[in-house]
């Protein structure tokens, strides 16, 4: 199993290797921003690397939204990310599930989610695979809950659409951990790729705080974690503070090599 870490984009090969990844997710672009991402330095020795890479679409995206201003460029931006995803040979692109406001029809969102996907069908479909990721609160949201997933796999499942699992996310919007997985697979039939983090907070918080999966502020058993990592059997990267990262990394190996 490949395990890695989030990291700067600035020299993400090196920095990978140096905390012991054989994976690594990085952005391509300012991630409070909407500026397509320029191509990458460094893309074809990142695409030649032998890592499994991943890259994470901006925090402003939201595919959901019934704001035209704010769907519409969310739209053109997860099709330039995907191109330039492609173009550092990732394996995928994480893209949150997104919200609608307060009254709006969360219905219409998840009809929001299928009309991308329908869009990009007509030119092909996307460079690279799109991974929903879920989300830790939201009372609109379209991943936070799992009925709701699976609301929305119904409008995007024939797609291809993947799926990322985030662990603080879905321990912060009261997912039992050690079902986790299995609930998940029964609705998407597949974890593309886990975003292994622990929580800062407390169980069903609805805050997105990451911790360190050892040696940190996690309020989460690291054991479970590494639970999660060894059930899902994908790609795992840990979003985790940056000092920690090379001591979390080593904790899994150790954990799944002895399960």
């Amino acid at each position: 199993m490949q395990i890695g870490v989030h990291v700067h984009e600035d020299d993400p090969i090196q920095t990978a290797r140096a905390r012991g990844g054989d994976a690594v997710q990085f952005f391509l672009s300012d991630p409070q921003g909407w500026k397509a991402p320029k191509p990458h330095p460094a893309a074809e020795e990142i695409a030649a690397s032998g890592l499994a890479v991943f890259i994470h679409s901006p925090y402003l995206i939201n595919v959901a939204s019934l704001n035209n201003r704010i769907r519409i460029p969310s739209r053109k931006n997860v099709q330039q990310h995907a191109d330039g995803a492609k173009l550092v040979g990732a394996r995928g692109l994480i893209v949150h599930g997104g919200h609608v406001r307060k009254d709006e029809d969360p219905q219409q969102g998840l009809e929001n989610w299928r009309k991308l996907f329908e869009r990009q069908a007509k030119d092909g479909g996307f460079a690279v695979p799109i991974l929903i990721e879920n989300t830790a609160g939201g009372d609109n949201a379209m991943t936070r809950e799992l009925d709701t997933i699976a609301r929305l796999w119904d409008q995007v499942g024939e797609f291809g659409a993947g799926f990322c699992l985030d662990t603080c996310h879905a321990f912060a919007a009261g997912w039992d951990l050690s079902k986790a997985v299995e609930k998940v697979k029964s609705i998407t039939g597949r974890i593309d790729l886990v975003h292994l983090n622990n929580s800062r907070d407390e169980f069903n918080s609805a805050r997105d705080r990451h911790a360190n999966v050892v040696n940190g502020e996690g309020t989460i058993d690291p054991e479970v974690l590494a639970g999660v990592a060894a059930e899902a059997g994908c790609p795992v990267i840990v979003e985790t503070p940056a000092d920690g990262q090379a001591d979390d990394v080593a904790y899994l190996r150790e954990r799944l090599a002895a399960a």
